[in-house]
This record gives structure tokens, C-alpha cells and sequence, in this order.
């Protein structure tokens, strides 16, 4: 079993790793990859582990000084799904992922992403422990799956509901479609109807995180 003094004292620089600046690095015209820090060269392989370590960097153009960091973590990422059994990320989800691109849904598609991995990263443990179950004899159970597509659902209902409750020009208009309406005449007007909007907005996503 691994020493507890060992992970106490890892989990500590950790922490500490993260309340300081990103780490620099740059990258040079032959493709080097300089790392600022520790005053070396560093490979893909090497920025992969700083990220599975949880050291923040961002990377820039030695020439230009452009902040590269996107297509970098992208290289990385390639790299990763380059190795046999690293596959991550299903064909049918690149295939779909390509298609947003330059769809109106474009712009949604990051927050949605990040909003779903940061709750199977608050979630890991849980699922972690649901996998173990599921796995058993070391096939994907169907349990595992259920609750993939579970915290998927949920996720996507919580998002739209976080989306339109902070989205103005939606309730806005969810208001003057009602204040329109004989039954919607009263001394409140608009502003009452704005209100409840938003209330029922708040007691619905309150809802979602109980459930959840």
C-alpha cells in the first residue's frame, strides 16, 4: 500500500501547485518545447503528465508570442488516442463534434462539455465504484452504462435549465408571450410575470440538485 506520509505530502504539492501561476512554456520553430520551470525541454508526453499531476501551464509561441495552449492539449490529446487501448473519445462523438462547428449550437458546446466533465470529475469516486460493480468478470455491464447515460440526462437537463435561468432575453420573452394573455393582466404586469419566471427557474434547478 502506498505511504500515507508519501500521499499526504503529494496531495500537498498538489494543492500548493495550484495556487501558483501556470507554468510557461514555449514552443520553438523546430517544434521544442521549452519548459521555463525547470529551464528544459519537455516532450507531449511530459506536458501529459504535468496535467495528470494537476500542474497548470499554458504554452506560447517563442516567435510570436501567441498563447498556443488549445492546440497543444490537442496534440496531446491525439497522441493519447494514438496509443492502443487509450481510446477515449468514440467515433460517432468526433463525427457529431465535428458537425457543430459552425452550427448555432456552436458556442453551447463548450460550456456543455466542461459542465459535464466537471461533474463526472465532483462524481468520480461514485462512478468509479459503480464501474468496479459493473465490471465483475471485466466486460462492460450494463449497469455502467445506465448510469453513464443517467448523469448524462441529468447533466443536459441541468444545463438547460442553468441556461435559460441566466439567460435574460430568454425570460424576457417567456414574460411578454404571458403578460400578452387576458389571464396574465394584473397589478404585477410584466414584472410580476419576470419574477415568477425566474422563481420557478430557481425551485426547478433546486429540484435537479436534489434528485441529483
Amino acid at each position: 500500500m502506498p505511504d500515507p506520509r508519501v500521499m499526504a505530502a503529494t496531495a500537498a504539492w498538489v494543492s500548493m501547485a495550484s495556487d501558483k501561476e501556470p507554468t510557461v512554456i514555449k514552443k520553438y520553430a523546430n517544434r521544442r518545447l521549452y519548459h521555463t520551470g525547470t529551464s528544459s525541454y519537455v516532450t507531449l508526453e511530459d506536458l501529459a503528465g504535468l496535467v495528470r499531476n494537476g500542474e497548470d501551464f499554458v504554452v506560447y509561441d517563442a516567435k510570436s508570442g501567441d498563447d498556443i495552449t488549445r492546440s497543444v492539449l490537442a496534440q496531446i490529446i491525439f497522441e493519447e488516442e494514438s496509443k492502443d487501448g487509450q481510446n477515449l473519445l468514440p467515433i460517432a462523438f468526433l463525427r457529431q463534434l465535428i458537425r457543430f462547428y459552425g452550427d448555432s449550437m456552436q458556442a453551447l458546446v463548450p460550456r456543455y462539455l466542461e459542465f459535464s466533465m466537471d461533474n463526472l470529475t465532483k462524481d468520480q469516486n461514485q462512478f468509479r465504484e459503480q464501474m468496479g460493480k459493473a465490471f465483475g468478470g471485466g466486460t462492460f455491464g450494463t449497469g455502467a452504462i445506465d448510469a453513464l447515460q443517467a448523469q448524462t440526462r441529468a447533466n443536459m437537463t441541468m444545463f438547460t435549465e442553468a441556461f435559460r435561468l441566466f439567460n435574460p432575453f430568454a425570460a424576457a420573452a417567456a414574460a411578454k408571450a404571458r403578460s400578452e394573455t387576458p389571464s396574465a393582466q394584473g397589478e404585477n404586469g410584466e414584472l410580476g410575470d419576470l419574477k415568477r419566471e425566474l422563481s420557478e427557474m430557481r425551485e426547478r434547478l433546486d429540484r435537479l440538485a436534489k434528485d441529483k
